[in-house]
């Protein structure tokens, strides 16, 4: 008994020398919390005595002792405190708080097995596992933060690090961006969009795409009220998928990404539609993309349907295996749903000939069936080698269809082009025999300026350097005579063509201003829908004539199609074959749009009149097939 009591009071000395609180079991306490840092400690009972009246008799002699010896102990304590203290270094403890969130960006607080941990925000790793401590407790904050510096220190981070920094484009943070709404003239017309509005408010480029549409189709609503009710069925989707995407790096770590695909429309026939791979892939861009390809299709001379999709998978930084691994795990799930006869994806951004060839030889383990059923560039198992050609093609093909009507030629003119991928390069490469001056490109970073205009010799380079996947930049070791700018766009350059290729929004007002001032009078789209519509707006008062990628991207829906025909050998084409069967399906296109465009009161010469031309002669053919076939 006298021993255990002397334990508890030495137990309560070594509490008081270390500014200790009593609190409940479990909870985490900080071993290196100063003085004054807890002021209800002095007012804290650290231990419940026992009131006299409840002591037996026997007992009091025992108190007596150790009250003799509680005495001694504290004169030892006062000798103790009155020799001199040597001085002690004081310790900065690192309490986590919110507001250090910016102090400590690679650190982040989260719960693990119950129990709060600081983790890194570029690993996802926490600290070393923490030594118990005297008290009990897994380890204070400081101790954690400790922890976790020498972590950062490690070779283990630094290869995250490494990953992270080897990754070309950064994700830019999400940012609520309002939805621009235009006025339309008509209730009907103002009624559908709302409705659009009211079921995805979140949902910006899709809303803008519809948007575009439902202006377009003003005037064929007030002529026959019976298409309002159509329209409000196509603008649903048939069917959106959205799947967990599982994968383990190089490294075995495990990785989650998010899998979409919207097969928007099957009433002409099996679905058609790329696959985009790109950090900013989300819902809204899915069915934004689906809707597009589901008007491209419905312009075209065959009986297809549209879809779109990907993930927010960026393939840029990791390494073959990596990509293949995701590949096969976004197709473990997909497979379901694709098919000769129900859904084909095609290449986007980030899904280029080597993920197809993943992408389908996964297909082909799960489905059981060696179908040439994607659309790509391999010839063992799509067809042809020719559809990304047929789409840069025939942007420049429908540019000289174009000036034709004006009695022009595209031979000296300057033209500016935006992206670096497969179309880009393609319109470069043709333009090059059409006498053309071409000065831009642009990747991620910036853009290429060449005042002189790219050469054979030159376009020899840009291939070779997108083909290595290195940085536009290096064109400047060959020809410092150029120019290469951070951060910008090549709209504010002087042209008179301009073939946005990179991606969706990429000319805003001020680009489009910039353009016009610059004496931009067509712009070709390569990418779907590359303008804002502030910047549609000062295009229009303008006066510049805006090529829609619905038109201009039929080449590629006509030879994608049939690549996939076995009774069409495209491989015994010729390059003149080739390239008339391009140029006679654009024209085709584009006068199918200019007829729609004519029977609703718009002229041929409008700058809005292949737009507005398109989307009503595309719509038309999709309402067709919905009221043959009824409500379904």
């Amino acid at each position: 008994m006298m021993n255990s009591a002397m334990d508890e009071i030495n137990l309560l000395r070594q509490a008081q020398r270390h500014q200790l609180v009593v609190r409940g079991m479990g909870e985490e306490i900080d071993l290196e919390i100063g003085p004054g840092d807890d002021p209800s400690f002095t007012a804290a009972a650290l231990v419940g005595v026992t009131g006299a009246d409840s002591v037996g008799p026997d007992e009091h002699e025992d108190q007596k002792n150790l009250l003799l010896s509680s005495s001694e102990v504290e004169q030892q304590d006062i000798e103790m405190n009155a020799m001199p203290q040597l001085k002690k270094k004081k310790k900065v403890v690192k309490k986590w708080r919110e507001e250090w969130a910016d102090t400590y960006k690679w650190a982040y607080l989260a719960e693990h097995d119950s129990t709060s941990r600081i983790f890194c925000s570029v690993c996802k790793e926490y600290g070393r596992k923490h030594r118990r401590n005297p008290y009990g407790n897994e380890g204070s904050r400081n101790m954690q933060m400790s922890a976790l510096e020498e972590h950062n220190n490690s070779l283990l981070h630094k290869e995250a690090v490494r990953l992270q920094m080897a990754s070309k484009e950064k994700v830019q943070p999400v940012v609520e961006a309002p939805i621009y709404v235009k006025a339309l003239l008509s209730k009907t017309a103002g009624s559908i969009l709302e409705s659009v509005l009211k079921r995805d408010p979140h949902e910006v480029e899709f809303v803008q795409s519809v948007q575009e549409v439902v202006h377009s189709l003003e005037p064929v609503l007030a002529k026959n009220s019976q298409y309002m009710h159509i329209l409000e069925r196509m603008l649903e989707p048939e069917r959106c998928v959205v799947f967990r995407v599982p994968w383990v790096d190089d490294r075995g770590e495990m990785h989650v990404n998010r899998g979409f695909r919207v097969q928007f429309s099957q009433v002409l026939g099996p679905c058609r539609g790329g696959l985009r791979f790109h950090p900013s892939m989300n819902l809204s861009i899915s069915k934004f993309l689906a809707f597009e390809q589901t008007l491209k299709n419905a312009l075209s001379m065959y009986k297809l349907g549209g879809a779109g999709g990907g993930s927010d998978f960026d393939p840029k930084g990791k390494s073959e295996s990596e990509i293949m691994r995701f590949c096969q795990s976004f197709m473990d799930e997909l497979y379901r749903y694709l098919g000769p006869d129900q859904d084909l994806p095609a290449e986007d951004i980030g899904v280029g000939p080597r993920e197809m060839g993943y992408l389908f030889g996964q297909y082909k383990r799960l489905s059981g069936h060696f179908q040439g059923s994607f659309t790509g560039p391999k010839i063992f198992w799509s067809g042809s080698s020719l559809r990304t050609e047929a789409t840069g093609y025939g942007l420049v093909f429908f540019a000289r269809l174009i000036l034709a009507e004006m009695n022009k030629e595209l031979k000296g003119l300057r033209c500016a082009v935006s992206g670096s991928g497969k179309i880009a390069m393609q319109v470069l490469e043709k333009l090059l025999p059409c006498g053309a001056i071409p000065i831009t490109l642009s990747d991620s970073k910036g853009y290429l300026l060449d005042e002189e205009g790219f050469d054979y010799v030159k376009f020899s380079l840009l291939r070779d350097i997108n083909v290595q996947q290195r940085s536009l930049r290096d064109y400047l070791k060959s020809y410092p005579r150029a120019k290469y700018v951070e951060d910008g766009k090549p709209w504010t350059e002087r042209c008179d063509l301009a073939f946005p290729c990179a991606s969706q929004n990429e000319i805003d007002q001020s680009d489009a201003l910039s353009l016009v001032t610059l004496g931009c009078r067509i712009i070709i789209e390569g990418a779907n829908m590359p303008c804002t519509p502030q910047a549609v707006d000062v295009l229009r008062k303008a006066k510049v004539l805006i090529a829609p990628a619905k038109i201009t991207g039929a080449g590629g829906v006509a030879v994608g199609e049939l690549e996939l025909n076995h009774e069409y050998n495209l491989m015994q084409w010729s390059v003149e074959d080739f390239e008339n069967k391009i140029h006679d399906t654009m024209k085709q296109t584009y006068e199918r749009s200019i007829k729609a465009a004519c029977e609703y009161g718009m002229l041929k010469e409008s700058p809005e009149a292949l737009v507005h031309g398109a989307n009503i002669s595309a719509f038309l053919n999709l309402a067709q097939a919905m009221i043959d076939q009824g409500c379904v």
